[in-house]
């Protein structure tokens, strides 16, 4: 075994050698060596490429992948015989000094190194390398841990006594009392040991709480996958340069050591994570024939296509032919959404009395997204903070359902149910799409108060009874031609959504209405129209997908036209008290759905009949909230 070893060390000194971590490890050396300071641990970091190593010598890749903290013994002998030799670090004195980090920069894509989040049992006993990836759910404030420590005989007359030679490092999953704590005895002489305390290294220890991205399908609130999934969120740490690299909400891929941490009776499973790499949501690169065959024949109108598209969406829901412009502009702001800062949002606020077909519509279309949420009610639209389960009193922030929706849509149904706190923080978001959390610091034991601003990234829908709105409220004598009474509503939030839309009932519909919905509560998989086979929900998909990630560019002619009606809207509706009554956000909304357009009719320039559409939309609602 021990010539074994020793080949290993052989091999790990070489794949260094080639890879050029022996330069790296030089180097962070050299600054430990400046720095003169004696430490009871020297940590390193070293870059492992799995491939690399196994194609040098397949049992020293075997072993890195299968008994990683065995493995990370080897380089520290290595590590410590470079240094000695080379005299890099003239503070250090023994081998136990040196803590060595293993990062595997991919593991082999084999079922048996992937370890899903929402699986069972969890294999938390091996201790070896598995990739995950799942959601940040939740995340803890950064605190402290001990990285490593010096203790020392309490028998004057042990050789241990002194020096360097019991030092106690940080192992994955292994709790602060493992490392540091007052009944350790000497091996040598069974003597009580001591901390030097002057030598304890500290680190930084982010907790966070991730979760199966299967939970985004239990988000939605429908659904037709008829299986059920136990989901379920799993402790990750992050240490050291790791800490603040995850941002909550957000989808990542993990590398690291499953294990078990022990918090009095309360068992853990966790994970030690040694590599975090983002995911990126990979669309679609093609669209359905039939949607390809109907954008050759709608070709010689730039309105066409878009205009069938809104006329045969949602034909599992309601029937070809109704609620036209509202299906466009659940379209336009489907594939308005993207996960980039500064994004063009379009949020949709619709004013109804027809709040069951209304709900339904909208709870399909968010399902076409894989970050559709709709918000329940008993819990928070915003991130929240609590005290953190794992018994170290720090805060924790919890995402909720706006930042869940990161790159998608946030549904959250019917405004007027919501107090005015709610409606207020709601309207402060959609202005700034970003929300501060307030940590205490006294209540969470930290020495000052803390604020962390999260970014909201994600389109809102909601709508308004205004069966309810008039029943609340006394209706107003006043109103404008064409003004709605949403009084319900207060006006800066009517004013930040980009389009209020009033879904009128009309008795024509009822024809067409009423057996649609007779049919689908006897049948609910019943294929009522032939569209409906034609292009199906994944059709849809696939088709919002590839038309959401197009990059479109406004043309001169589209952006003359833009800037002209805005400002001529903002010098016609104004009164002598308050000024213009169009807000500054107009131009953005605009904006924002001519591209939305374009995306729609699979173009990237930006023409002047999409901004026509624009124009028309956003007429239509400052018409409802100002009147002619």
């Amino acid at each position: 075994m021990h010539r074994e070893i020793q080949k290993m060390r052989e091999i790990a000194l070489v794949y260094l050698d080639r890879s050029g971590g022996l330069q790296k490890f030089v180097h962070d050396c050299k600054k430990y060596n400046d720095s003169k300071q004696s430490y009871a641990v020297y940590r390193f970091i070293i870059s492992i490429n799995p491939s690399d190593i196994a194609e040098l010598d397949a049992t020293l890749g075997n072993y890195i992948l299968h008994n990683p903290i065995q493995a990370a013994q080897i380089f520290q002998s290595v590590c410590f015989i470079a240094i000695k030799t080379l005299s890099l670090i003239e503070q250090l004195q023994t081998e136990a000094q040196i803590s060595i980090l293993l990062k595997p920069t991919h593991l082999p894509p084999l079922p048996s190194y992937i370890l899903s989040l929402s699986a069972f049992p969890f294999d938390y006993t091996s201790q070896r390398f598995y990739m995950s990836e799942g959601i940040a759910i939740a995340m803890g404030t950064v605190t402290k841990y001990t990285q490593g420590a010096r203790f020392l005989c309490t028998e004057e007359t042990c050789p241990f006594s002194e020096g360097f030679r019991c030092i106690r490092v940080h192992l994955p999953g292994a709790t602060e009392s493992a490392t540091v704590r007052n009944d350790f005895v000497c091996s040598l002489c069974s003597s009580p040991l001591q901390e030097d305390m002057k030598f304890r290294v500290l680190g930084d220890k982010q907790i966070v709480e991730m979760i199966d991205a299967k939970v985004l399908d239990a988000l939605k609130g429908y659904s037709n996958d008829k299986l059920h999934f136990r989901i379920q969120t799993v402790t990750v740490f992050l240490r050291d340069e790791l800490a603040n690299k995850m941002k909550i909400g957000n989808h990542y891929k993990i590398i690291g050591i499953p294990a078990c941490v022990q918090n009095g009776l309360q068992a853990t499973a966790c994970i030690e994570v040694n590599s975090v790499q983002p995911c990126k949501p990979k669309g679609p690169l093609f669209i359905s024939d039939n949607f390809k065959y109907l954008l050759s024949l709608s070709s010689s109108s730039c309105w066409r296509f878009t205009a069938i598209l809104a006329n045969i969406f949602a034909s599992q829901v309601v029937p070809p032919g109704t609620y036209n412009t509202l299906k466009l502009a659940i379209l336009l702001s489907l594939v308005q959404t993207c996960e980039k800062e500064n994004a063009d949002y379009l949020d949709l606020l619709i004013v109804t009395s027809d709040t069951l077909v209304i709900d339904r519509l909208l709870n399909y279309s968010v399902c076409l997204l894989p970050r559709g949420i709709r918000h329940p009610p008993s819990s928070e639209i915003f991130p929240s903070v609590s005290k953190d389960k794992h018994g170290t009193g720090s805060a924790s922030i919890h995402a909720c359902s706006a930042v869940l929706a990161k790159g998608g849509i946030c549904y959250i149904a019917d405004l007027s149910s919501y107090k005015k706190d709610k409606l207020e923080l709601l309207q402060s978001v959609l202005e700034s799409r970003m929300t501060t959390v307030f940590i205490p610091g006294k209540k969470y034991g930290e020495e000052a108060d803390q604020q962390v601003t999260i970014s909201v990234q994600t389109n809102f829908w909601s709508f308004v009874d205004i069966d309810s709105s008039s029943k609340k409220h006394i209706q107003k004598d006043n109103f404008l031609i064409g003004q709605m009474d949403v009084s319900l509503i207060p006006p800066n939030l009517l004013d930040v959504f980009g389009l209020l839309i009033y879904d009128e009932f009309p008795s024509c519909r009822l024809s067409s209405l009423i057996p649609h919905v007779l049919k689908k509560a006897i049948n609910p998989d019943a294929m009522l129209y032939r569209v409906s086979q034609q292009f199906k929900m994944q059709d849809y998909e696939e088709f919002i997908s590839f038309a959401k990630n197009l990059h479109v560019e406004l043309s001169s002619e589209a952006e003359n036209l833009i800037q002209g009606y805005y400002l001529a809207s903002r010098r016609v509706r104004r009164d002598s008290v308050h000024g213009s009554t169009v807000s500054a956000s107009a131009l953005k909304i605009l904006i924002s759905l001519s591209k939305a357009h374009t995306k729609l009719s699979l173009r990237k320039k930006v023409l002047e009949e999409d901004a026509l559409i624009a124009i028309l939309l956003l007429e239509s609602s400052l018409t409802l909230k100002h009147g002619n």
